[in-house]
C-alpha cells in the first residue's frame, strides 16, 4: 500500500527536510509514500555538483542537497514527484526504481502522441533531444527519497542560468510547447493514474 499526498505549491527546503526526517524515522512497517507537488523557483545543486555549472543564479537561490547529479531548476508549472519507498521491501535496486519512473512517464508521453525516451547515459527523458524530465534519488537506510520532475507549463527561461543536469547548452523543452492549453493539474492526473498502475 502506498499513500499519495497533493501537497500543491511549496518552498523547496522544508520539503525536503520532510522527506530526510521521513526516512531517517521510518520503520520496516511504515507505509511508502509518493508526494506530488510544485515549488517555488529554486536551484538545487546534487551531491556530485560542480559550481561551474551555476553559471547565472541571479536572485533564484541555490540550494546543496543530498540527492545524485549536479544542478537543475524547479519553479511553479513543473511537477515534482518524490518517491518515499523502501527498496528492501519491494526488492528493488535503485538502477530498477529509476527504471520503473522513466517508464511510468514515457507511457504517459507517448499516449498523448509524444516520441519520449530515456537515455540510459544521462538520466531523464528526453523529446527529440530536449529533456523535459529529470531524475534524482538519495537511497538511504534501504531507502529512496526525492524524485522526478517533469516540465509542463512554466518559464524555463531560469534554466539559461545553469548548465542543466551538469550539461553544457542542454536544451529543455516542456509539455505546453506541444499543448498550449495543458495546466500542471491535467498532466499530474494522467501521471497519477500511470503510477498507482506501476506502484501497487
Amino acid at each position: 500500500m502506498i499513500i499519495w499526498r497533493e501537497l500543491g505549491l511549496q518552498p523547496y527546503e522544508p520539503i525536503w527536510r520532510a522527506m530526510q526526517r521521513f526516512t531517517s524515522v521510518r520503520t520496516e512497517n511504515t507505509l511508502d509514500e509518493i508526494w506530488l507537488l510544485e515549488h517555488h523557483s529554486v536551484y538545487t545543486q546534487g551531491m556530485a555538483g560542480k559550481p561551474e555549472h551555476i553559471l547565472a543564479p541571479g536572485t533564484i537561490p541555490v540550494i546543496h542537497i543530498d540527492r545524485g547529479g549536479q544542478v537543475t531548476y524547479h519553479g511553479p508549472g513543473q511537477l515534482i514527484v518524490y518517491f518515499l519507498l523502501d527498496l528492501k521491501r519491494r526488492a528493488l535496486s535503485p538502477r530498477q526504481l529509476v527504471t520503473l519512473i522513466e517508464n511510468a512517464v514515457v507511457t504517459v508521453l507517448v499516449s498523448l502522441g509524444l516520441a519520449a525516451y530515456a537515455r540510459a547515459e544521462a538520466p531523464g527523458i528526453y523529446i527529440q533531444g530536449e529533456k523535459i524530465a529529470s531524475l534524482g534519488l538519495r537511497i538511504r537506510r534501504g531507502a529512496s527519497y526525492h524524485g522526478l520532475s517533469i516540465n509542463v507549463k512554466m518559464d524555463l527561461g531560469p534554466f539559461a542560468g545553469i548548465n542543466p543536469c551538469g550539461y553544457q547548452a542542454l536544451s529543455v523543452t516542456q509539455i505546453s510547447h506541444f499543448f498550449a492549453s495543458v495546466t500542471v493539474n491535467d498532466f499530474r492526473q494522467l501521471l497519477l493514474d500511470q503510477l498507482q498502475r506501476t506502484f501497487l
